[in-house]
Order: C-alpha cells, then sequence, then structure tokens
C-alpha cells in the first residue's frame, strides 16, 4: 500500500511539474518572440494567458507543502507564491497602464527561466529518480543574477503602478458601509513595497544557504 502511494506521489508530481513546465517554457518563447518582433511595448499581451496559467498553478505548491506531499516549508514557498500571484493578478492584470513598461520584460524573463530550469529539475528527479549535475547546478545557481532581476522589476513595476493605484481606486471600500470596515489598495501596495525591504535579502540568504547544503551534498554523492 505504502509502495503505491509513493508511485502515485511521484506520478502526479512528475505530471504537475513538466506541465508548469511547459507552460513557463511557452512564456518564455512568446515573450522573446514579441520582444523581438515588436518590441517590449508588446510582450505582455503575448504571454497574458500562459503566465496566468503557470504562475497560478503555483497556488498547488502550497497546498503540497501543507500535506506533506514535499518537503518545502510553507514559511518559504507561502511569501514566494505569494508575491509572484500578487504581481501576476494584483498589477499587472488589474492596472492595464503598467503592461508597457520594459520592466515587464525583465520581470517575465526573469520567471521564465527561473521556473523552466526549476520545474525540470524537480520533474527530471521525480520522473527518474535522479537529475544530471549540470541540472542542479542551474537549480541552485542561476537565482544568483535571476533573483536580483526578478525582485528589482517586481518592486520597480509596484512603484510605477502606484499612480495608477491611486487614480483608479480600484479594490477600495469607502466608508460608510454595513461592514464599518474600509481599505485602502494604494496604501496596501505601499506596505507590499515595505515588505520587499527586508523580506527579500532574507529569502536571498535563505537561498544562499539552500545552494551550499545542495551543493556540498552533491559533491560528497
Amino acid at each position: 500500500m505504502a509502495s503505491a502511494l509513493t508511485v502515485l506521489r511521484r506520478l502526479y508530481l512528475s505530471i504537475y511539474n513538466w506541465l508548469v513546465f511547459i507552460g513557463w517554457f511557452q512564456v518564455l518563447f512568446l515573450a522573446l518572440k514579441a520582444l523581438k518582433e515588436s518590441g517590449h511595448e508588446h510582450v505582455y499581451n503575448a504571454v497574458e494567458k500562459p503566465l496566468l496559467l503557470a504562475q497560478s498553478a503555483a497556488v498547488m505548491e502550497i497546498l503540497h507543502g501543507l500535506i506533506g506531499l514535499v518537503r518545502s516549508p510553507v514559511s518559504s514557498t507561502l511569501p514566494q507564491i505569494g508575491s509572484r500571484l500578487y504581481l501576476t493578478w494584483g498589477i499587472l492584470w488589474s492596472f492595464p497602464e503598467i503592461r508597457t513598461h520594459i520592466l515587464v520584460t525583465s520581470l517575465v524573463i526573469s520567471w521564465a527561466i527561473t521556473e523552466i530550469i526549476r520545474y525540470s529539475f524537480f520533474g527530471m528527479k521525480e520522473a527518474f529518480g535522479f537529475a544530471p549535475s549540470w541540472h542542479l547546478w542551474l537549480r541552485y545557481s542561476t537565482f544568483l543574477v535571476l533573483y536580483p532581476t526578478g525582485i528589482s522589476s517586481e518592486v520597480g513595476l509596484i512603484y510605477f503602478a502606484l499612480p495608477y493605484i491611486k487614480a483608479s481606486e480600484k479594490y477600495c471600500f469607502r466608508m460608510p458601509n454595513k461592514w464599518n470596515f474600509s481599505f485602502d489598495y494604494f496604501y496596501a501596495a505601499i506596505l507590499a513595497l515595505g515588505i520587499y525591504v527586508p523580506g527579500s535579502p532574507h529569502l536571498y540568504r535563505y537561498m544562499l544557504g539552500q545552494r551550499k547544503r545542495a551543493l556540498s551534498k552533491s559533491k560528497k554523492e
């Protein structure tokens, strides 16, 4: 029974990782194609559908951690996925005025390369029980460049979206209302920017620790 559950777990995770890998590969291909043929202003429109699907699929990773399907701690998975979903749906999808900014291109390319490597790495491990050493190195090394470019793009896009957020008053709740509650999305966005300041270095240090452990373990093996 235990072995059957292990097989089902690995089968499910393998299918999940490879499907999301395909989604991110499509995002990267369409982004580069649009960048070459039309310019950075058209990148978002080219990748919108696969980007929304591939990034939203990451919600399952939180569930995987909660039910013990994977060993990744929810405490590190949740902020990473939460910030990605906020940028994807709360900024890019919600405020079309920001979609033509050049930071959208750097964001999408940084995310896509990172996720293509990550999902194919775990897809290999679940499907075949191992991943090549070069794949391991890419998995735990490319973030050294792609994390700073991705995070700086995220912060920049939130900042440049602030005037549009304030002017639109989208997602705001004003008093008086029957719940006696008010919410201002503009100030929530400023708060999100504030969280990036301590959160980004902390997450970067966490990934450096992961890299050290993973690469040292591979040398011993």
